[in-house]
């Protein structure tokens, strides 16, 4: 047995049973061994940026870490993207790249790069395997750190030595770090607070979001006080739809952010961080919170959330009063003009229950919530990160994880350009994705980014042709067909409305262009 036989059949008693991938010649020793573990689901990818989105979307939807596989450091950087959105995401991913063997490093061959110093950035823990005798041992630890609360990326860096030398076999499965409790002196200076009445807000983070139950419990709790919850800006999964609490969602924009807490005395930081803009803006505040109200932990982003608030609840002696829950209304399908508005009105109308919806919307999404929160029960994965390219290979993903449940990816057409080679890998797969592609030919967004840095209120046209792309124009249509992916370009609400049902209804991969 050699290494890279070894370190597959340890990650796969490791519970990592798939891998997504874009491999290279140091990493060939691995690809001939996924014959050894045919358990393994090894997915192949055209590009790294599309593997480590792939991995987060799958991490986000199973809990647990998918292996990614990338070709030395200049493999590593075309995924460094989609990785730091899953450092922000807290998804346990095992990065595993390639090297140079270790005997050739030495002749600074072309491929030779500094693949610790480009993985530190975007990965909680890091190492070299140094032999083929313990890379089943490094492999088994990496599992054990990307399941270290509350999710990292593990980045193992194998040498092509390292997977061709002789193995002594896989190695035992080790147990992740157990999650902390938060300490019970905390609990209790909250409770307090509460009592004094004063207003207070909940930041809360991805471990009550994605769960309705745990959102519910933090709803109760401050119906029961004087107190209101908001959730991050950006979830890495978000249970949203009928029958589910209806969160306020930090906004983008600074000055509706700051509106949104104006007036809290407290923010309590319940899984979250202090809330701050996603940029920073000529006379605006970097911090979003009132510059006199207190910032109080309840329980940090790696610690026990749900017990927290469950201690919390029952010192509080919370009644189990109701709270606002999204109701279940399908609306009429739009008609006319297609609009942003349209799209996600028509998808609340004809979303099938338990879908997942991989949300990249940018600029045309700003209003997705409101006009899908009577939709059925339904998950909602964000870009964490702010890192544009995540959309497709994040509900590819999550395709690959949830075969028994829709995907929509809703994609603007500037961010989907960054890793449009993820549609080829769902057409592979027979994935049920729809795909739909927001095209304003613009980066839309940019638009109203200079206006909030102070540029110019109407740009030349030089600072304009940096913004547009419709010259020339892209065509999501034909590059979708050439990728393996039917597709069609819509133009209005009619005929948006039965694409999407197409797409819904027929198995298999679809991409919409909407003209919006």
């Amino acid at each position: 047995m050699n290494g890279a036989q070894a370190l597959i059949r340890t990650l796969f008693d490791s519970g990592v049973d798939t891998c997504f991938m874009n491999p290279g010649t140091s990493e060939m020793h691995f690809v001939a061994a996924l014959d050894s573990v045919p358990q393994m689901h090894s997915v192949l990818c055209l590009f790294e940026g599309v593997a480590t989105g792939c991995a987060d979307g799958y991490a986000r939807m199973t809990g647990k870490p998918a292996a990614t596989l990338l070709h030395l450091g200049p493999g590593l950087g075309n995924g460094i993207s989609n990785l730091h959105n899953g450092r922000k995401a807290h998804s346990p991913i095992v990065n595993i790249v390639g090297d140079h063997a270790t005997y050739h490093l030495k002749f600074d061959a072309p491929l030779t790069a500094d693949i610790e110093g480009l993985a530190r950035p975007v990965s909680g823990w890091v190492r070299t395997s140094p032999s083929s005798r313990v890379v089943a041992d490094d492999g088994a630890a990496a599992v054990a750190a990307a399941r270290t609360p509350p999710g990292q990326v593990a980045t193992l860096i194998l040498p092509a030595d390292t997977a061709w030398g002789e193995a002594e076999g896989p190695a035992a499965p080790q147990d992740p770090p157990p999650v902390a409790a938060v300490p019970e002196e905390r609990v209790s200076t909250i409770a307090n607070l509460l009592r004094q009445g004063e207003e207070t807000v909940f930041l809360v983070g991805d471990q009550v979001m994605r769960s309705a139950g745990v959102s519910e419990l933090a709803c109760r709790i401050a119906a029961g006080t004087n107190a209101r919850v908001v959730g991050n800006r950006a979830g890495a999964r978000v249970s949203r739809g009928a029958g589910r609490p209806v969160l306020a969602r930090l906004p983008y924009p600074v000055d509706q952010a700051v509106s949104l807490l104006a007036g809290a005395r407290h923010v309590v930081l319940v899984g979250a961080k202090d809330p701050v803009g996603f940029f920073a803006y000529p006379d605006s505040p970097s911090r979003l919170a009132p510059p006199d109200a207190k910032i109080h932990l309840l329980a940090a982003e790696d610690e026990d959330v749900p017990s927290a608030l469950d201690a919390l609840s029952e010192e509080l002696g919370t009644p189990a009063s109701p709270i606002e829950v999204a109701r279940y209304e399908r609306p009429s399908l739009p008609t006319g003009e297609l609009t942003p508005e349209a799209v996600w009105t028509a998808l609340c109308a004809l979303m099938p229950e338990n879908a997942i919806v991989a949300d990249e919307s940018v600029t045309c999404g700003r209003q997705a919530y409101p006009h899908t929160e009577t939709a059925p029960p339904h998950d909602w994965l964000h870009v964490t990160g702010g890192s544009i390219g995540q959309g497709l290979p994040a509900g590819t993903g999550a395709a690959v994880a949830c075969r028994d449940r829709q995907v929509f990816a809703m994609e603007g057409d500037g961010s989907g350009m960054y890793t449009l080679q993820a549609l080829w890998t769902q057409a592979r797969e027979s994935l049920n994705v729809v795909n739909v592609i927001f095209a304003n030919r613009s980066y839309r967004i940019l638009q109203g980014e200079l206006l909030n840095v102070g540029g110019d209120a109407e740009p030349g046209p030089h600072a304009q042709a940096m913004m547009r792309l419709d010259s020339p124009e892209l065509n999501w249509v034909s590059m979708s067909e050439g990728l393996g992916v039917p597709a069609v370009r819509v133009e209005s609400a009619e005929a948006f409305n039965a694409a999407l049902r197409r797409g819904i209804e027929e198995p298999g991969p679809m991409l919409i262009e909407a003209m919006v």
